[in-house]
C-alpha cells in the first residue's frame, strides 16, 4: 500500500462514517497507522469497536460513534464528540450508505425509496451540513470525500433509487466545492465499481457470483476495500491538494465503453 509507513497524517483528525465494515474500515485503519486521529462512526457499535481496538493497539487514536447518519441529531452529535474528542476535524470520507432491494422502478414502494434517499442523500446532505459548519469556525484547510457509485455513470436493473441517490450526491458535491473552495477546503467524491465488500457480496449472494463482472473488467477482476480506501486517502491528503468537485471512478475501466476483447474471441 502507498505510503504505508509513512506519518503523512500526523496531527490530523479523521471521521469516517460507515467505518466499521469493508472500505470504511481500511481507511480508518489505514488512517491510524500514517498519524490521523480517527473517529469511526456507523449505526452498529460492535464493528466500530474492533476499529478502534485494531488502531489503539496498533499505538495510535480511535474513538467509536454509533450514528444513523438519516437522523440529525445524531449526525450533529457525530461532529461535535469528534472534535470534543480530538479537538478538530481536517479529514472526512462520509461512507455509510445502503443498497436497498433489486427492484425494478415500478416495484419500488414510496417507503422503501423515502429510506433510500434519507440516507445515501439526506444523510450525505446532513453530514456536510455540521462537518462544514465545524470546518468553516476552525477556519483552516480540510479535505471532504463522499462515496458516489458507478452507477451514477452507468445504469443496472434494479437500482433506481440507489443510483438516483448517487447522481444527486455527484451534484451537490460540485455545488460544495464552489462554495467552500476559497476557504481552502476541497470536496470530492470516491465512485466505486464493483467492490468485494460485506455489502457487494450479499446483494450478489457471493465472490463467484461476481466473476461475470471481472469478465466485463478491464483488469479482470472485481475491486478489494483497499482498492477503494487507498484512493480515499489520495484524496485527502495533500497530494491530492489541486483536485476537488471531482468523482473519482475507481472500478478497473468498468463502465469503459467499447468491445471487450475476450468476447470477440
Amino acid at each position: 500500500m502507498t505510503h504505508e509507513n509513512s506519518l503523512r497524517f500526523t496531527g490530523k483528525t479523521a471521521l469516517i462514517s460507515g467505518g466499521g465494515t469493508g472500505m470504511g474500515r481500511a481507511a480508518a485503519i489505514s488512517l491510524g497507522k500514517q498519524g490521523a486521529q480517527v473517529a469511526v462512526a456507523g449505526r452498529r457499535i460492535e464493528p466500530l469497536n474492533e476499529v478502534v481496538d485494531i488502531i489503539n493497539i496498533a499505538g495510535g487514536k480511535a474513538k467509536a460513534i454509533a450514528t444513523d447518519i438519516s437522523n440529525e441529531k445524531q449526525v450533529e452529535n457525530m461532529v461535535s464528540e469528534t472534535i470534543e474528542a480530538f479537538g478538530s476535524l481536517d479529514l472526512v470520507w462520509n461512507n455509510a450508505g445502503i443498497l436497498g432491494e433489486f427492484k425494478h422502478l415500478n416495484e419500488i414502494s414510496s417507503e422503501e425509496f423515502d429510506h433510500i434517499i434519507g440516507i445515501n442523500f439526506k444523510g450525505i446532505f446532513l453530514s456536510m451540513k455540521y462537518q462544514l459548519k465545524a470546518i468553516l469556525q476552525q477556519g483552516k484547510n480540510a479535505s471532504i470525500v463522499n462515496t458516489s457509485s458507478w452507477t451514477a455513470h452507468g445504469a443496472m436493473p434494479g437500482i433506481a433509487a440507489y443510483a438516483a441517490t448517487k447522481g444527486a450526491l455527484d451534484a451537490m458535491m460540485r455545488t460544495a466545492a464552489l462554495e467552500v473552495g476559497d476557504k481552502g477546503i476541497r470536496v470530492n467524491n470516491v465512485s466505486p465499481g464493483i467492490i468485494a465488500t460485506p455489502m457487494g457480496l450479499a446483494a450478489l449472494g457471493s465472490e463467484e457470483a461476481m466473476q461475470p463482472f471481472a469478465l466485463h473488467t478491464p483488469l479482470q477482476r472485481v475491486g478489494y476495500s483497499e482498492d477503494v480506501a487507498d484512493t480515499v486517502l489520495w484524496l485527502l491528503s495533500d497530494d491530492a491538494r489541486f483536485v476537488t468537485g471531482q468523482s473519482i471512478l475507481v472500478d478497473g475501466g468498468f463502465t469503459l465503453g467499447g468491445l471487450r476483447p475476450q468476447f470477440l474471441q
